[in-house]
């Protein structure tokens, strides 16, 4: 018997609620987005689920245990980057996508490796920031009520019974139009904290990211913190004082060493592309940079300390899942030791014809149901039959077929093409012209719009 798919928040994080997730609770939940690729789907749930298991194991064998990173190999377009990031989402970890080709050898200009394990914090503080600010959310946006107030009818220095009585009477009716959004538009003087900006970004002329990010603080925090009055919509000022309060409450400290835990310990990072990086035995000239390269990824993958504005980061339990397509090269190109850093290797399979049309069918984010949702805010249902899945999922296969094969991602060119009129026609713009309120697309709307370039190879080779 299956188990339950874990609930999902509205901002597409998992909800745990304190139970943690198995492996087929994983699966289920990636299956709710991607089609087939169940050897991956497996790999990266015994990765995460593994993590959760190393947590509870006592030390120091917990510090023996090390991350079994993953290399996908398969085509482009069959689900490699929708596993890792959804993934992520369902583990709440701090994760990032990267391009193995943006990086060059150190010593070159350039991004070097390490840059992602900066970035990989700064996407850990800005989880961990908003978590903290969701917890005082409430007593900020009442602060910024009383300060509004402050602003509209100011303390009095008139202290009588009587005054005192309509003063408090005039504020709770402003009290009561601020809440029903009445005093929007009216302009107000609100003095907010303002910093200058150090333009060092431009003085270092594009040096090593983090001498430019460690010195700008650094200048920043060398100019005083001045108060400053802005002329603003009430709207505007209460978005200004709600960033100072939320900035005044928020402990960074705190929030910073949280980051950096949840970086080194549950950290994702994808690395995209990795094959473009291999290099030929025997190769010259710009292979052996890409060699270079790797050989600069092997000390972070293999666990080493990386110096971040935030603190040192030690990269040895970060899990990294590397995917390429090896259409040019194969895993064996790559350096003996980084190749031993990836020991969990699944294949992706190319998609059939079938698996085109479970993509439209199945995933609650399929490309029908944009489609729908999007035409839904100008009031029009549109309606997908079955044989229209059927007959776009065999224009795309057959336009795979016969030129390159860009797998899922074929869908969605032809899904534009196929709505591209109802798209520039909504809403119309004739007098007196409603809009349609129901579409269908079945199999006649399909071959009428696309037939014709499909079976065009000089066509569909431009278009499709």
């Amino acid at each position: 018997m299956s188990e339950a798919v874990i609930p999902i928040d509205s901002g597409g994080r998992a909800m745990l609620h304190g139970a943690e997730l198995t492996p087929r609770q994983i699966v289920a939940e990636l299956d709710r987005y991607v089609v087939g690729q169940n050897e991956a789907k497996r790999a990266v749930a015994i990765a995460l689920r593994n993590r959760w298991r190393r947590m509870r194991v006592p030390l120091p064998m917990r510090e023996e245990i090390i991350p079994n990173n993953i290399l996908m190999i398969g085509p482009t377009g069959v689900g490699k980057t929708e596993i890792a990031r959804r993934l992520a989402r369902v583990a709440g970890a701090p994760f990032i996508k990267v391009e193995a080709t943006k990086f060059t050898e150190r010593g070159y200009v350039g991004r070097d490796v390490e840059s992602m394990i900066r970035d990989l914090v700064e996407v850990a503080v800005g989880m961990v920031r908003e978590e903290s600010t969701a917890e005082i959310e409430a007593a900020a946006a009442a602060a910024v009520e009383e300060r509004l107030l402050d602003v509209l009818l100011p303390p009095l220095s008139d202290t009588s019974e009587e005054t005192l009585e309509r003063w408090q009477r005039s504020r709770e009716k402003l009290r009561q139009q601020l809440r029903d959004g009445e005093l929007e538009e009216r302009l107000v003087n609100v003095e907010v904290q303002s910093s200058p900006v150090a333009q060092f970004g431009i003085l270092a002329g594009g040096g090593d990211e983090l001498l430019e990010s460690g010195l700008g603080d650094a200048l920043k925090s060398l100019f005083p913190k001045r108060r400053k009055t802005k002329h603003v919509p009430l709207k505007d000022a209460r978005r200004l004082l709600r960033e100072e309060e939320i900035d005044r409450r928020i402990d960074m400290e705190k929030v910073t060493a949280e980051a950096l835990r949840r970086a080194e310990t549950t950290g994702i990072i994808f690395l995209d592309e990795i094959d473009k990086i291999a290099s030929r035995r025997d190769a010259s000239g710009i292979d052996v940079s890409r060699e270079g390269v790797q050989r600069d990824l092997l000390p972070v993958v293999e666990g080493a300390t990386v110096q971040t504005k935030y603190g040192a980061v030690s990269t040895e339990h970060i899990l990294f899942i590397a995917a390429g397509a090896f259409h040019m090269s194969k895993p064996s190109d790559l350096v003996p030791e980084l190749q031993g850093r990836f020991p969990i290797r699944v294949e992706l399979q190319p998609l059939e014809r079938e698996d085109l049309v479970r993509i439209l069918r199945e995933p609650e984010n399929s490309l029908p149901r944009q489609y729908q949702s999007l035409l839904e805010t100008e009031g029009c249902r549109l309606e997908f039959t079955d044989d229209a899945y059927d007959a776009i999922a065999a224009i795309a296969w057959e336009v795979n077929r016969n030129q390159e094969n860009i797998g899922a991602r074929r869908l969605q060119t032809i899904m534009t093409l196929l709505l591209d009129d109802m798209l520039f026609e909504l809403p119309p713009s004739g007098e007196g012209e409603a809009p349609p309120t129901h579409v269908v697309v079945d199999r006649p709307f399909v071959e009428e719009k696309l037939s014709k370039v499909a079976r065009d190879e000089d066509l569909s080779r431009f278009i499709l």
